[in-house]
């Protein structure tokens, strides 16, 4: 059962009154919102086209991709019972399940709503130095996420997608949009059936039988933007993220004196180093002479959004046993990469080459 969500409005002079929360007058509505802004759905999506023909002539209403190029399966509920949302959206999932690089490439690309490359659109949504020379993602559809949305969700509805998100690991979630209209201005408010970031650990956790986590080694993504740069992270000892809960709420996992080995999203392992300051602010993250990191001499700017405990950067410090530089990468086929910022590494095939190319051991287990 999704939390039960409250709006109050506050008069000048301090009375509270609620505001009334109604059903959307047209779910169409919120597809117009979600093709407008599809990051309202709790991480960066780009959009790969919308109506998707599948198979027996049936549309898909969202088709949308994330920074690691994992699909995701985006319904509206609209007047369907729970049987018929529920089926029709896995059914899709046994359609996008297969869907190949050059068939999603094709979607996109026949969609009217895009004018550009699949991978020029991916680049320019997901990568910040995009300089024009596209890349695209370097593998797609490794897992996929189904979310169905609604102005309202009954209780057959939630319990069948609960049913088979708990019970058989369905990466299938609802996300509800209530709807408010106060004083001629219209407001609208998300709530999840299940904790999103809850139903992405789960899948994103696992981890190939026999490789076992060691308990010391931690993943780090760190990806560079016109205000975080990797020249600060290796001046001053810290790997950063930030500009939504999605990139900062990991970084919690990493603890004093555990290792992290630092990848380069696209390019590869970039550097290794001991956590000496767990997750903090940026504002609150000193240098060695006592100024705040934000006030230091950076190339970039970690100031963005300070003020905003939800948008602004987050650090964690290192102190750096081996770096590189982005161009010298650390990379081979087959290597663990994740879209999550901080995430335990147990991958025996990443470990075993990065100790050999940064010369550290394996941690006494």
């Amino acid at each position: 059962m999704p939390v039960d969500l409250g709006l109050w409005r506050i008069a000048d002079d301090g009375e509270f009154t609620r505001v009334s929360s109604n059903k959307l007058d047209k779910e169409t509505r919120l597809k117009r919102f979600l093709l407008q802004d599809p990051n309202v759905l709790g991480r960066p999506l780009k959009i790969i086209a919308e109506e998707v023909n599948t198979v027996g002539q049936k549309r898909l209403d969202i088709l949308a991709i994330d920074s690691d190029g994992d699909l995701h399966v985006i319904e509206l509920k609209r007047d369907m019972s729970p049987r018929e949302v529920t089926a029709q959206v896995m059914d899709y999932a046994s359609w996008v399940r297969n869907l190949s690089y050059e068939e999603i490439k094709a979607i996109y690309e026949d969609s009217d709503q895009n004018d550009d490359s699949f991978e020029a659109g991916f680049d320019k949504k997901f990568r910040p130095d995009y300089d024009g020379t596209p890349k695209g993602p370097g593998e797609v559809n490794e897992e996929h996420t189904l979310t169905v949305v609604a102005s309202e969700l009954d209780s057959s509805t939630e319990r069948i997608i609960g049913y088979l998100h708990d019970e058989f690991e369905v990466p299938i979630n609802a996300v509800r949009f209530n709807y408010y209209s106060d004083d001629g201005r219209e407001y609208i408010a998300r709530t999840w059936l299940k904790d999103p970031f809850e139903v992405e650990d789960e899948s994103e956790d696992e981890t190939e039988e026999g490789d076992s986590w060691n308990g010391h080694d931690y993943y780090a993504n760190y990806g560079e933007s016109q205000w975080r740069r990797w020249s600060d992270a290796r001046e001053y000892g810290f790997v950063a993220a930030g500009q939504g809960t999605w990139y900062s709420r990991t970084m919690g996992k990493a603890s004093e004196g555990d290792r992290l080995f630092v990848y380069s999203p696209g390019e590869g392992y970039i550097g290794v180093g001991i956590v000496n300051q767990e997750k903090t602010a940026a504002p609150d993250f000193e240098v060695e002479d006592g100024t705040p990191i934000t006030e230091a001499d950076l190339d970039g700017d970690l100031s963005k959004n300070e003020d905003d405990p939800e948008l602004r950067e987050y650090l964690i410090g290192v102190d750096w046993v081996r770096t590189r530089d982005i161009e010298n990468a650390i990379w081979e086929k087959g290597m663990y990469a994740n879209q999550n910022t901080v995430t335990e590494l147990s991958d025996k095939q990443t470990l075993d080459k990065l100790y050999e190319e940064f010369g550290v051991s394996a941690p006494d287990t």
